[in-house]
């Protein structure tokens, strides 16, 4: 169910609305009876009278309680101030504190104890995890003190982010992120002078950005989200009023014109994510004096080059991603690879020529991440690769990198994702499970060795202790040869995608069990024989082609196998059963 934000937010204000009807049972369970008679024992005064008849076992009965019919179980508390009848209306007094144990009444969907002025106490911390189906609460006009930090992240909330959100001057901590919510984000918010973090992301928030026009609006802010929605407009210089911001996340929106040179005076800023936008111009110089940034994300931009000469003062980066946007390099800067804290450097669609720099061998901080994907690199894979033994993910695909994959490959004990995709590469794939062989505990999740050149191999899939591999692709090759029954000892592969080869024989029965498969692509190879019995029990197989091969015989009946097309299976001349023709008798 979505629910409208407003009547959450209007939390320490005033609120209108009703809804409900008493269990007309009466009973409600040992556990609300519990959480209402701990309320009712907070309570030292209650001019209304209304407490005082919170007697017996059928609390659903009791005034200002509503139950579900269905379950029994309380859904309402409503004990409001202001009380009003057919001839007057007053305001009744309430003394005492807010008993937690309100907070077993797990099924509660309302409160309303607005109006109570003497009512005082703390909003128990635990209300949002252990009420989660809690919709409204009504607490203006009190003495209870709290509520500083706001948590609603990962609901259902939809409309727009009330104006009188900025009334909320005590907040500290504020996530709404992962919903639904639209409209703009409401001006009144810069008025929080006491926030220090605000997670708007992952909504369908519009308009523009924060850009507060004074420095005393929101100045502790230290940590904001606002990723993922359809934000537009640029980046004010303005922001840089939010002088204590330390991360800043504005990716995947719709934000254009050149990075404001003012960011620059965020000397504290730790993180800066900009991905995916429309942002264009160059790099500011001023981002030099970013001197505590541990990381700085701009892909899939339209900036364009050079990088400033003034970012090699940035001695804390420690990753760098700046992938498909408009710098055409032609090199990687030195000056960025003598960067002293440097470990993660990401520069795919670059524009990069040339043979892989043998300056990231000798960087004063060990590459653990290096993405020169979708460049133009030439030449071998170097030796001095094996070198580089803290690498965890290495991807050098789309390039034009030629030769055999070096055997110095297998000292990489820190590899877990390897893609080397759409090059020119030849010779044996097995100097990459030669290295899962010498560490079959490693890390190594992910091969991608497709659309290359390579001839042989496949014979050393699964070799030795079990494999961790959970995606291997070996796609748009040369390769010939059986499919080796090893492959069972590679247990957790998800995805498997052999396809476009020259592999023959028959489909060997080891496939069957690997129980964790997702996705077996094995189409246009020379598969001889019939599909084994043993793949129906590959229960948690939703992506299945096994056309244009040899195969014969009749496909076996059940699922999965009865899940897929007839052109998971067509081209296959031998081939008969559901979903193809039937077999003839």
């Amino acid at each position: 169910m979505q629910y409208q934000l407003l009547s959450l937010l209007i939390v320490l204000t005033v609120y209108a609305a009703s809804l409900g009807a008493a269990n007309v049972h009466g009973m409600c369970t040992p556990q609300d009876l519990k959480g209402l008679t701990g309320f009712k024992a907070g309570i030292r005064l209650d001019t209304s009278g209304r407490l005082e008849k919170w007697v017996g076992l059928k609390c659903c009965e009791w005034e200002g309680i509503s139950c579900d019919n269905a379950t029994g179980r309380v859904t309402e508390i409503r004990l409001p101030g202001f009380i009003s009848t057919s001839d007057y209306v007053y305001q009744s007094e309430i003394r005492g504190w807010l008993s937690p144990s309100i907070t077993l009444l797990s099924s509660l969907e309302v409160i309303d104890l607005g109006g109570l002025m003497n009512l005082a106490g703390t909003i128990p911390p635990s209300i949002g995890f252990c009420l989660q189906k809690l919709r409204k609460v009504y607490l203006y006009g009190n003495q209870i003190s709290g509520l500083v930090h706001l948590d609603l992240h990962n609901n259902s909330f939809i409309g727009a982010i009330p104006e009188k959100i900025g009334q909320l001057h005590n907040m500290k901590e504020l996530d709404l992120s992962n919903n639904f919510l639209g409209g703009r984000i409401p001006l009144s918010i810069t008025n929080l002078t006491a926030i220090s973090v605000l997670y708007l992301d992952t909504n369908n928030l519009e308009g523009e950005i924060l850009s507060p026009s004074r420095l005393d609006q929101m100045p502790s802010l230290s940590f904001l989200r606002l990723h993922n929605n359809q934000l537009t407009g640029e980046i004010s210089p303005n922001f840089a009023n939010l002088i204590s911001l330390q991360r800043v996340s504005l990716a995947h929106n719709r934000l254009k014109g050149s990075i404001p040179s003012s960011l620059g005076a965020l000397s504290a800023l730790t993180e800066l994510y900009l991905d995916d936008n429309h942002l264009s111009g160059i790099i500011p110089e001023s981002m030099g004096k970013l001197s505590q940034l541990l990381i700085l994300s701009i892909s899939n931009n339209m900036i364009r080059g050079p990088l400033p000469q003034e970012m090699s003062s940035l001695f804390n980066l420690q990753i760098i991603n700046l992938s498909f946007n408009q710098f055409n390099f032609s090199s990687i800067p030195q000056w960025l690879l003598r960067l002293p804290s440097l470990s993660q450097i990401y520069m795919a669609g670059c524009g990069i020529q040339g043979e892989i720099p043998e300056s990231l061998k000798i960087m004063p901080s060990p590459i653990q991440e290096l993405d020169l994907s979708g460049n133009h690199l030439t030449g071998n894979l170097p030796s001095w690769l094996g070198t580089l033994t803290q690498l965890y993910l290495l991807n050098l695909s789309r390039n034009s990198l030629v030769a055999d994959v070096p055997e110095s490959i297998t000292k990489l004990n820190a590899l877990g994702v390897l893609d080397l995709h759409s090059n020119k590469l030849t010779g044996n794939v097995g100097q990459v499970f030669k290295m899962e062989q010498r560490f079959p505990q490693g890390p190594l999740t992910y091969i991608d060795l497709s659309d290359n050149r390579f001839t042989e191999g496949i014979e050393q899939i699964g070799i030795g202790a079990e494999c961790g591999v959970q995606s291997l692709n070996l796609s748009c090759n040369f390769l010939s040869g059986r499919l080796p029954t090893t492959i069972k000892m590679c247990s957790s592969l998800k995805s498997l995608d052999l396809s476009k080869n020259n592999l023959g024989f028959n489909l060997p029965d080891a496939l069957a069990n690997l129980s964790s498969l997702e996705v077996l692509k094995l189409q246009r190879n020379r598969f001889t024989g019939s599909i084994p019995e043993g793949f129906l029990k590959l229960s948690k197989l939703r992506d299945l082609n096994l056309s244009n091969n040899l195969l014969v015989g009749q496909i076996p009946a059940g699922k999965p196998l009865a899940n897929f097309p007839g052109s998971s299976f067509s081209g296959n001349t031998g081939l008969c059963g559901k979903p193809l023709n039937p077999c003839k008798r």
